[in-house]
C-alpha cells in the first residue's frame, strides 16, 4: 500500500500568508499542517509516501520535510506542474504508484480518525474505491455523497444547490488501480480541471465496488484564516503534552498545560493554557492566553494574546490592547503607536510591519 499526499496549489484562501509559502506548511500547534497528514499514514503502517509538489512552493515543502526519516517514512517528491485537479495529480503521481493500491490524502486535511480501520476493511472486501465522509451543518459548500443503507456510493456531486445528504467528501480516499483508467476516461470540468469526483462517478457508472464511511471524531479544513484557527484550538485541547524546557522567572505564572520550547525565556507574564511556545522566544511583560500558539524566534513584549497563531520570528511590542483571532505571519512586526485604537484584529502575512495611530 502506498499513499500520495497532496501539497500544491496555490493557497488563494490564506493570503497574504501563502504568497510567500506553502498552505500546507502553516502550522498548527507548532506544526506544518502537512506533518500531521504523514504522521497519520506512518502510524496506519503506510511509510511509502509520494508528495504532490507546485512549482511555486515545492521546494520549500521539500526542504521542510525532508527524506521522510524524521517521521519513519520514505518520501518522494513529484511535481505536477500545473494545478489541474486531483485526478490530474493521481495521473502524475502514476509512474510512482504503479499498480498499488494507494490513499490518496489531502494535505491541508486533519483527520482524527484512525486510517487503519478503514484500510482493514477496503482490503477485506476488496474495493475499488472508499471514499472518507463527515456529516457537515453547510453541504452546499462541500463534495457531498448520497449513499445507500450498505455504505455504496451512488452518486458525488459537487457543491449542490439541493444537497442529497449531509455527508461530506473528507479529503482522504483509499482507490485500488482502477482508479488510473477511470481518470484516463475523463474529461476537464467547467473550470479546466480533472476532478476526482468524476473518476469515481465513472467506476459508480462502471459497476465497480465504490463505497463510503463516516469518520469518528473531527475532520478539520485548514484552507482560511478561521478554520486554521480552529484547527490550532481542536489539537491544542486533544494533543498538547505539558513541557517546559525553557526559562520562567519567578514573577511568572503558568496556569494549565503550557509547553514551552528550549532557550525562551518567560519574565514578568502570565500565560494560560493551553498555550504552545516554540524555542528561543522572547515572552516579557505579557498575557497569553488560552487557545495560542506561537513559533521560534518569536518576540513578545507588553503585549496581550488570546486564541491566536504567531509564525516563526513574528515581533508584538507595546501593544497594550488584547490581540485576539489573529494569524500573524513569519518575521511580521506589530508596535503600537502613542495613541491607541480600541480593538485590534489582524491577518497579516510574511515580512509585514504594522504601527497603528489615532
Amino acid at each position: 500500500m502506498k499513499a500520495i499526499i497532496l501539497a500544491g496549489g496555490k493557497g488563494t484562501r490564506l493570503r497574504p500568508l501563502t504568497y510567500t509559502g506553502a498552505k500546507q506548511l502553516v502550522p498548527v500547534a507548532n506544526k506544518p499542517i502537512l506533518w500531521y497528514g504523514i504522521e497519520d499514514l506512518v502510524a496506519a503502517g503506510i511509510v511509502d509516501i509520494g508528495i504532490i509538489i507546485s512549482p511555486e512552493t515545492g521546494a520549500e515543502v521539500q526542504a521542510k520535510t525532508g527524506s521522510g526519516e524524521r517521521f519513519g517514512a520514505n518520501i518522494t517528491y513529484i511535481l505536477q506542474d500545473q494545478p489541474a485537479g486531483l485526478a490530474h495529480a493521481v495521473k502524475v503521481a502514476q509512474p510512482f504508484l504503479g499498480d498499488s493500491p494507494f490513499i490518496m490524502y489531502l494535505g491541508d486535511n486533519l483527520v482524527q480518525s484512525d486510517l487503519t480501520i478503514f484500510l482493514d476493511e477496503f482490503k477485506s472486501k476488496h474495493l475499488d474505491a472508499l471514499t472518507l465522509l463527515c456529516p457537515v451543518v453547510n453541504p452546499t459548500a462541500f463534495g457531498v455523497a448520497r449513499i445507500d443503507e450498505k455504505g455504496r456510493v451512488l452518486q458525488l456531486i459537487e457543491k449542490p444547490k439541493d444537497p442529497p445528504s449531509n455527508l461530506a467528501l473528507v479529503g482522504v480516499y483509499l482507490f485500488n488501480a482502477t482508479i488510473h483508467g477511470a481518470i484516463a476516461n475523463i474529461q476537464p470540468s467547467a473550470r479546466g480541471e480533472l476532478e476526482i469526483t468524476d473518476a469515481i462517478q465513472y467506476l459508480i457508472e462502471h459497476n465497480h465496488n465504490v463505497e463510503a464511511r463516516q469518520i469518528q471524531g473531527w475532520w478539520l479544513d485548514t484552507g482560511k484564516k478561521d478554520d486554521l484557527l480552529e484547527a490550532n484550538r481542536v489539537i491544542l485541547d486533544t494533543c498538547l503534552v505539558t513541557a517546559n524546557d525553557g526559562e520562567v522567572d519567578d514573577s511568572s505564572q503558568i496556569i494549565g498545560r503550557v509547553q514551552i520550547g528550549k532557550n525562551t525565556k518567560v519574565i514578568s507574564s502570565i500565560i494560560r493554557g493551553p498555550v504552545v511556545i516554540g524555542e528561543n522566544c522572547h515572552i516579557e511583560n505579557c498575557f497569553i492566553g488560552p487557545y495560542s500558539s506561537i513559533a521560534d524566534e518569536v518576540a513578545l513584549i507588553h503585549a496581550d494574546l488570546e486564541h491566536s497563531v504567531l509564525l516563526e520570528g513574528a515581533n508584538v511590542t507595546g501593544v497594550r490592547h488584547r490581540i485576539v483571532d489573529s494569524l500573524i505571519g513569519r518575521r511580521a512586526q506589530i508596535k503600537e503607536a502613542p495613541q491607541r485604537p480600541k480593538a485590534l484584529r489582524f491577518m497579516i502575512g510574511d515580512d509585514s510591519q504594522i504601527e497603528m495611530i489615532e
